[in-house]
């Protein structure tokens, strides 16, 4: 079944042929029994793609959880008795209009999961995804005690959701029946990139409690100032990891939401793609470095995390995130296991044999017509995976790479000279 679901269910059926004359046009006899297997194949998995779509909306189709409500947002509707301002209307289809025009004007290449991404400013985005930017830009009110967190795509996002959403919230749950044990951590908290046109034409996020935290992949220097200016007191978590691993993640991750009508994306040609720079909120390395530069300038406001460290001492950073969120664990907490706790709760190793993380177990919902399956945002979760894929040519490049990028910026991520 298609791991990315979508409001429209897609059959791809191809027949391969068989031995003989069937698929000659010589035998019309077998040319009968063919299209006979062939319709009753395409009725059969019809039928168990709807039972799977099915499954997956009874189990739930999440956006995001509101705390205050314990119950995931669900997205306003338009109606009758519910109608859009008509100057909302009209500047949201000015700022549609803003988008067609923008993309007529920017370079293009293929993109991971969709024909084709689009350089805006420096970085590789799809439309979903510069339309997301426009909005922010023009729409979201950032608070003053907001907190964002920021990943190059396959970093730790899902990982850190969890850590962050159980952190902040570790006086309104119990372990034992926490919202991350029937939710994917995915929907922990929003995606801004686009959640905000979740609602239409904007969604306003007013409904969130203080202190708001927020998702997202965009590189710092896209982002408004109201969120990135150093007099801003909202704050950003950042975690990266090494370029190797993030590209084996990112190739699996987006060959699962691949559109069907694509050819598929080989490794081959992920792998040149990434190392030009040249894949969804890319380049990785201008990426990393303009939110490592920010946390120099601004270590107050930027909170720089490294997945590897993550993993060799994953209480230790915690505790390190906690404190920087303004939440830190206390004595007394320690003493009874509260990090201890989170860290389990949070684990790969936890949440991935969760039953909501699991086939059929539920999806998030990013737009109105793409959710992705939980348990996609899951598959290995370990360091080093790269061994597995890269060649020592691949990796002595894109070590080089990552070399040149980093110099003299007093960061060092994923260098693995051997000898």
């Amino acid at each position: 079944m298609a791991s990315q679901v979508t409001c429209e269910h897609r059959l791809n059926v191809r027949w391969l042929g068989c031995d003989g004359d069937a698929n000659t046009g010589k035998d019309d006899e077998s040319e009968v029994n063919v299209a006979a297997t062939v319709h009753f194949l395409t009725v059969n998995l019809l039928f168990e793609n709807y039972l799977h779509s099915l499954k997956i909306q009874s189990n739930g189709m999440s956006t995001y959880l509101v705390p205050d409500q314990n119950t995931c947002h669900q997205p306003t509707s338009i109606t009758g008795e519910n109608q859009i301002p008509t100057e909302e209307e009209q500047a949201y289809k000015k700022l549609d209009e803003k988008l067609k025009s923008l993309l007529a004007t920017l370079p293009k290449d293929k993109g991971w999961r969709s024909a084709n991404i689009y350089l805006h400013e420096g970085f590789w985005l799809s439309p979903q995804v510069i339309k997301g930017l426009l909005m922010i830009n023009n729409y979201f009110h950032a608070q003053s005690t907001d907190i964002f967190l920021a990943a190059f795509m396959k970093c730790g996002t899902t990982w850190l959701k969890a850590l962050m959403f159980a952190t902040t919230n570790r006086h309104r749950y119990s372990f034992s029946d926490h919202p991350l044990r029937r939710n994917g951590p995915q929907s922990a908290f929003p995606f801004l990139d686009t959640h905000i046109f979740l609602d239409y034409p904007i969604t306003k996020f007013e409904h969130l409690p203080s202190p708001r935290m927020f998702a997202t992949h965009f590189a710092h220097s896209l982002l408004p100032t109201s969120m990135s200016s150093p007099t801003s007191t909202c704050k950003f978590v950042y975690v990266c990891r090494d370029p190797k691993d993030a590209l084996i993640s990112k190739w699996h991750f987006m060959s699962k939401l691949r559109s069907k009508e694509l050819p598929p994306l080989s490794f081959n040609e992920a792998y040149e793609l990434f190392c030009n720079g040249v894949s969804e909120y890319g380049p990785f390395w201008d990426h990393v470095l303009g939110y490592w530069k920010a946390s120099q300038e601004s270590p107050e406001k930027i909170l720089f995390l490294k997945y590897e460290d993550m993993k060799k001492e994953t209480s230790v950073e915690l505790k390190k995130l906690a404190a920087f969120m303004g939440m830190p664990f206390s004595a007394e907490e320690e003493k009874r296991g509260v990090v201890a706790e989170i860290v389990k709760l949070c684990s790969f190793e936890n949440l991935s044999n969760l039953e909501v993380n699991n086939e059929g177990g539920g999806a998030q919902k990013f737009t109105a017509q793409v959710a992705v399956e939980n348990r996609d945002f899951f598959r290995k979760g370990k360091v080093g995976d790269w061994k597995n894929y890269l060649t020592e040519e691949m990796r002595e490049r894109i070590d080089s790479i990552t070399e040149t990028k980093f110099k003299n910026s007093g960061l060092t991520l994923g260098l693995t000279k051997e000898a």
